[in-house]
């Protein structure tokens, strides 16, 4: 079993750098208060939950660091007079049990006013029901699944927001689905795809939203395959891809089944195009399977560093001397910190000052209903569903050893 942590990191004490300025977290000293500008601030508590562990640590350390980030930069800058912010940590290993568990945690301490995570869609479902019955506020930055917001209902078309509490700053795999079957049949001129899921939530739904968007089309289903997350040994899925006829492969999971599978279809003289959503778009992907050029994968939004909104945030996450890259999600994270930190001043300049006890989640939560900022992906602001209304999604493809932008747009549905 694979150990849980908690991390409390009080920005107020170790903050001490200028987002702007050079250095790494090894330089700061014990002694460090950036951003505490008043000694009798009320501190507010930003959740973070993330696999910080296993196999997806990638992605969650990424999306800690950026929270951390948001968080430093508004206590160096007074964002919200008053009030100075501290992030809790907690790892989730991506698995749903172990984020029910940090769900309860996070609501038990009263300074928590708001969660930035998860990253899976399987573990939010584990945890919007706690949450919501306490009024916290969490957004995700990287989860898609359609009915996280939407119900269950959605595909026939009776969409119902489960969650009062819930938002998200990725958008779905109501979207991301059929954007990667119109750029793989308009696009890339495949006809024939085997579909491949790992039977997560995130997984299964974003290959169910492929195959209804390709069919469409005019596409054809070779054949159709599910894998356990865990599996590494994919021999014989590998020799009904190659008998299939199939000229691409479309994969509805994460990157560490995704890129051993892409690399055993191409070790096996299969080489058509593997192509994935946002949970395969990591560099670990490309670690995984060094024969990976030419593969393909959606993600949300636009690449972060095309855009010129992102370039201060990219500039200060060196700076922080972070060791783990912000990865996919890590604009997003920053993103879904800052909304809270938004609503947190919306709250104050309101009501004159933060309201105590349960109030205060309440207020914070309603108060992320409204706002709306350019934020470091572009505009933020949210729907009646609490879902992002920026709807980008980008192309990626796996070129000189790196995830290279294919093509950026908006599903035409």
């Amino acid at each position: 079993m694979r150990h849980r942590s908690a991390v409390v990191v009080s920005i107020a004490v170790i903050g001490a750098l200028s987002l702007t300025a050079c250095g790494s977290r090894g330089e700061k000293k014990s002694g460090d208060t950036a951003g505490a500008k008043d000694n009798n601030a009320t501190t507010v508590v930003i959740g973070v939950d993330a696999p910080l562990t296993g196999d997806l640590s990638a992605l969650g350390l990424g999306i800690r660091n950026s929270v951390e980030l948001a968080a430093k930069k508004a206590n160096d800058t007074n964002e919200v007079p008053g009030v100075k912010f501290e992030i809790k940590a907690l790892d989730d290993t991506a698995k749903p049990a172990p984020g029910q568990q940090n769900a309860t945690q996070l609501t038990s301490d009263d300074k928590v006013l708001g969660v930035v995570g998860p990253l899976n869609s399987s573990v939010a479902q584990s945890m919007q029901q706690i949450f919501d019955d306490k009024n916290l506020v969490e957004i995700s930055p990287a989860n898609t699944g359609v009915a996280l917001s939407q119900g269950e209902k959605w595909a026939t078309g009776e969409k119902k927001r489960p969650f009062k509490s819930y938002f998200r700053t990725a958008t779905t795999d109501a979207v991301q689905g059929p954007f990667a079957a119109q750029y793989l049949y308009n696009d890339a001129k495949k006809t024939k795809v085997f579909i491949i899921d790992d039977q997560k939530t995130y997984g299964a739904g974003l290959a169910a939203t492929f195959k209804g968007e390709f069919t469409k089309l005019g596409g054809t289903v070779a054949g159709e395959q599910h894998v356990n997350p865990d599996d590494r040994d994919f021999a014989a899925i590998v020799t009904q891809v190659k008998s299939s006829g199939a000229d691409a492969v479309y994969y509805g999971g994460e990157y560490p089944a995704a890129g051993p599978l892409s690399l055993q279809l191409k070790d096996a003289g299969v080489t058509v195009p593997l192509m994935g959503g946002d949970g395969i778009q990591s560099g670990d992907f490309i670690k995984l399977n060094p024969k990976s050029t030419g593969d393909l994968a959606t993600a949300v939004g636009l690449p972060v560093e095309s855009l010129p909104t992102a370039k201060q945030f990219i500039a200060d996450y060196k700076a922080a001397g972070y060791k783990d890259a912000y990865e996919t999600y890590g604009g997003y994270s920053y993103d879904s910190a800052w909304a809270i930190i938004q609503a947190v001043k919306n709250v104050v300049k309101d009501k004159g000052k933060l309201p105590t006890g349960a109030d205060a989640r309440v207020a914070v939560r309603d108060a992320v209903q409204k706002v709306s900022f350019d934020g470091v992906t572009g505009k933020v602001s949210f729907d009646e569903f609490g879902d992002t209304t920026n709807k980008q999604l980008t192309v990626y493809t796996v070129k000189d050893g790196k995830w290279a932008v294919d093509k950026s747009g908006t599903f035409n549905g």
